[in-house]
């Protein structure tokens, strides 16, 4: 059965969609049987994987409305990895799944279908704590967090835990935090290592060992509609990435 990892915080900005595209190609690169599900209205992971969001007929907006079978509307990317993707069409889905039964659990029973086909499902979450989010949540067995280390993101990161709480006691009790991941790290910045040192010491061994640096080449990846991990390996941002891929693969059978 499939590992379901959802990519999330609220915050903006802080690499969820670099980290899943990547992450989902490095893990194709592995010999891994791969699935990006795009949950983010502004379909970047879309783009990022090389699918034109413009063209799409089909979209996670159907999956979610119950409109479309999962099994139908994925697609292989060059990367080689399954994707489920996302447009602006999503944006809408927030207001119409609130008139729908089992609202918060639509994407879970979706991805039920698919898990067997997979060894990973990956989530990439809208910037947001949304009843997307809580889809996400709610389907998900872990929860990677992409963060900055600046001030405002330890803010921000006390309430993602708590959505992750609510959720796992009224919704998906077998939810828990796979890890927090340090991106765009600049070792020049003082509180940079400061806000690291504070991570390490309130989350432990919660906290990925890799440190994805600023790098260019992962900001240029996506016009490329291409992960940094196939469109230049020996970049730094890439190896960050190849890094955090033994990570997760370490213990997995």
């Amino acid at each position: 059965m499939a590992r379901v990892i959802a990519i999330a915080n609220q915050k903006g900005g802080v690499g969820k969609t670099t980290t899943s595209v990547n992450l989902a190609a490095g893990l194709a690169q592995s010999a891994r049987r791969v699935l990006l599900v795009d949950l983010d209205p502004q379909g970047n992971a879309t783009m990022g994987s090389g699918v034109d969001k413009r063209k799409l007929a089909r979209t996670v907006y159907h999956v979610l409305l119950g409109l479309g079978d999962a099994a139908s509307i994925r697609m292989r990317v060059e990367s080689g990895f399954d994707l489920i993707p996302a447009n602006r069409e999503l944006a809408g889905a927030e207001v119409e799944l609130v008139e729908l039964p089992n609202r918060q659990a639509r994407l879970r029973t979706a991805l039920e279908r698919l898990a067997g086909e997979y060894d990973f499902i990956l989530i990439d979450c809208p910037p947001s704590l949304s009843l997307l989010t809580v889809n996400a949540l709610t389907a998900a067995e872990q929860v990677l967090i992409p963060m900055q280390c600046e001030y405002y993101a330890l803010e921000g990161l006390s309430d993602l835990v708590g959505t992750i709480k609510r959720v796992r006691a009224n919704l998906n009790p077998r939810l828990e935090i796979a890890g927090l991941l340090r991106t765009m790290f600049d070792p020049r910045n003082t509180l940079a290592h400061q806000v690291s040192q504070q991570l390490e010491e309130h989350f432990g061994d919660k906290v990925y060992r890799t440190l994805v640096p600023r790098n260019v080449r992962l900001a240029e990846a996506p016009s490329y509609g291409a992960p940094a991990v196939v469109w230049d390996s020996a970049s730094k941002g890439a190896q960050a990435y190849v890094a955090l891929t033994a990570e997760i693969l370490k213990g997995t059978p």
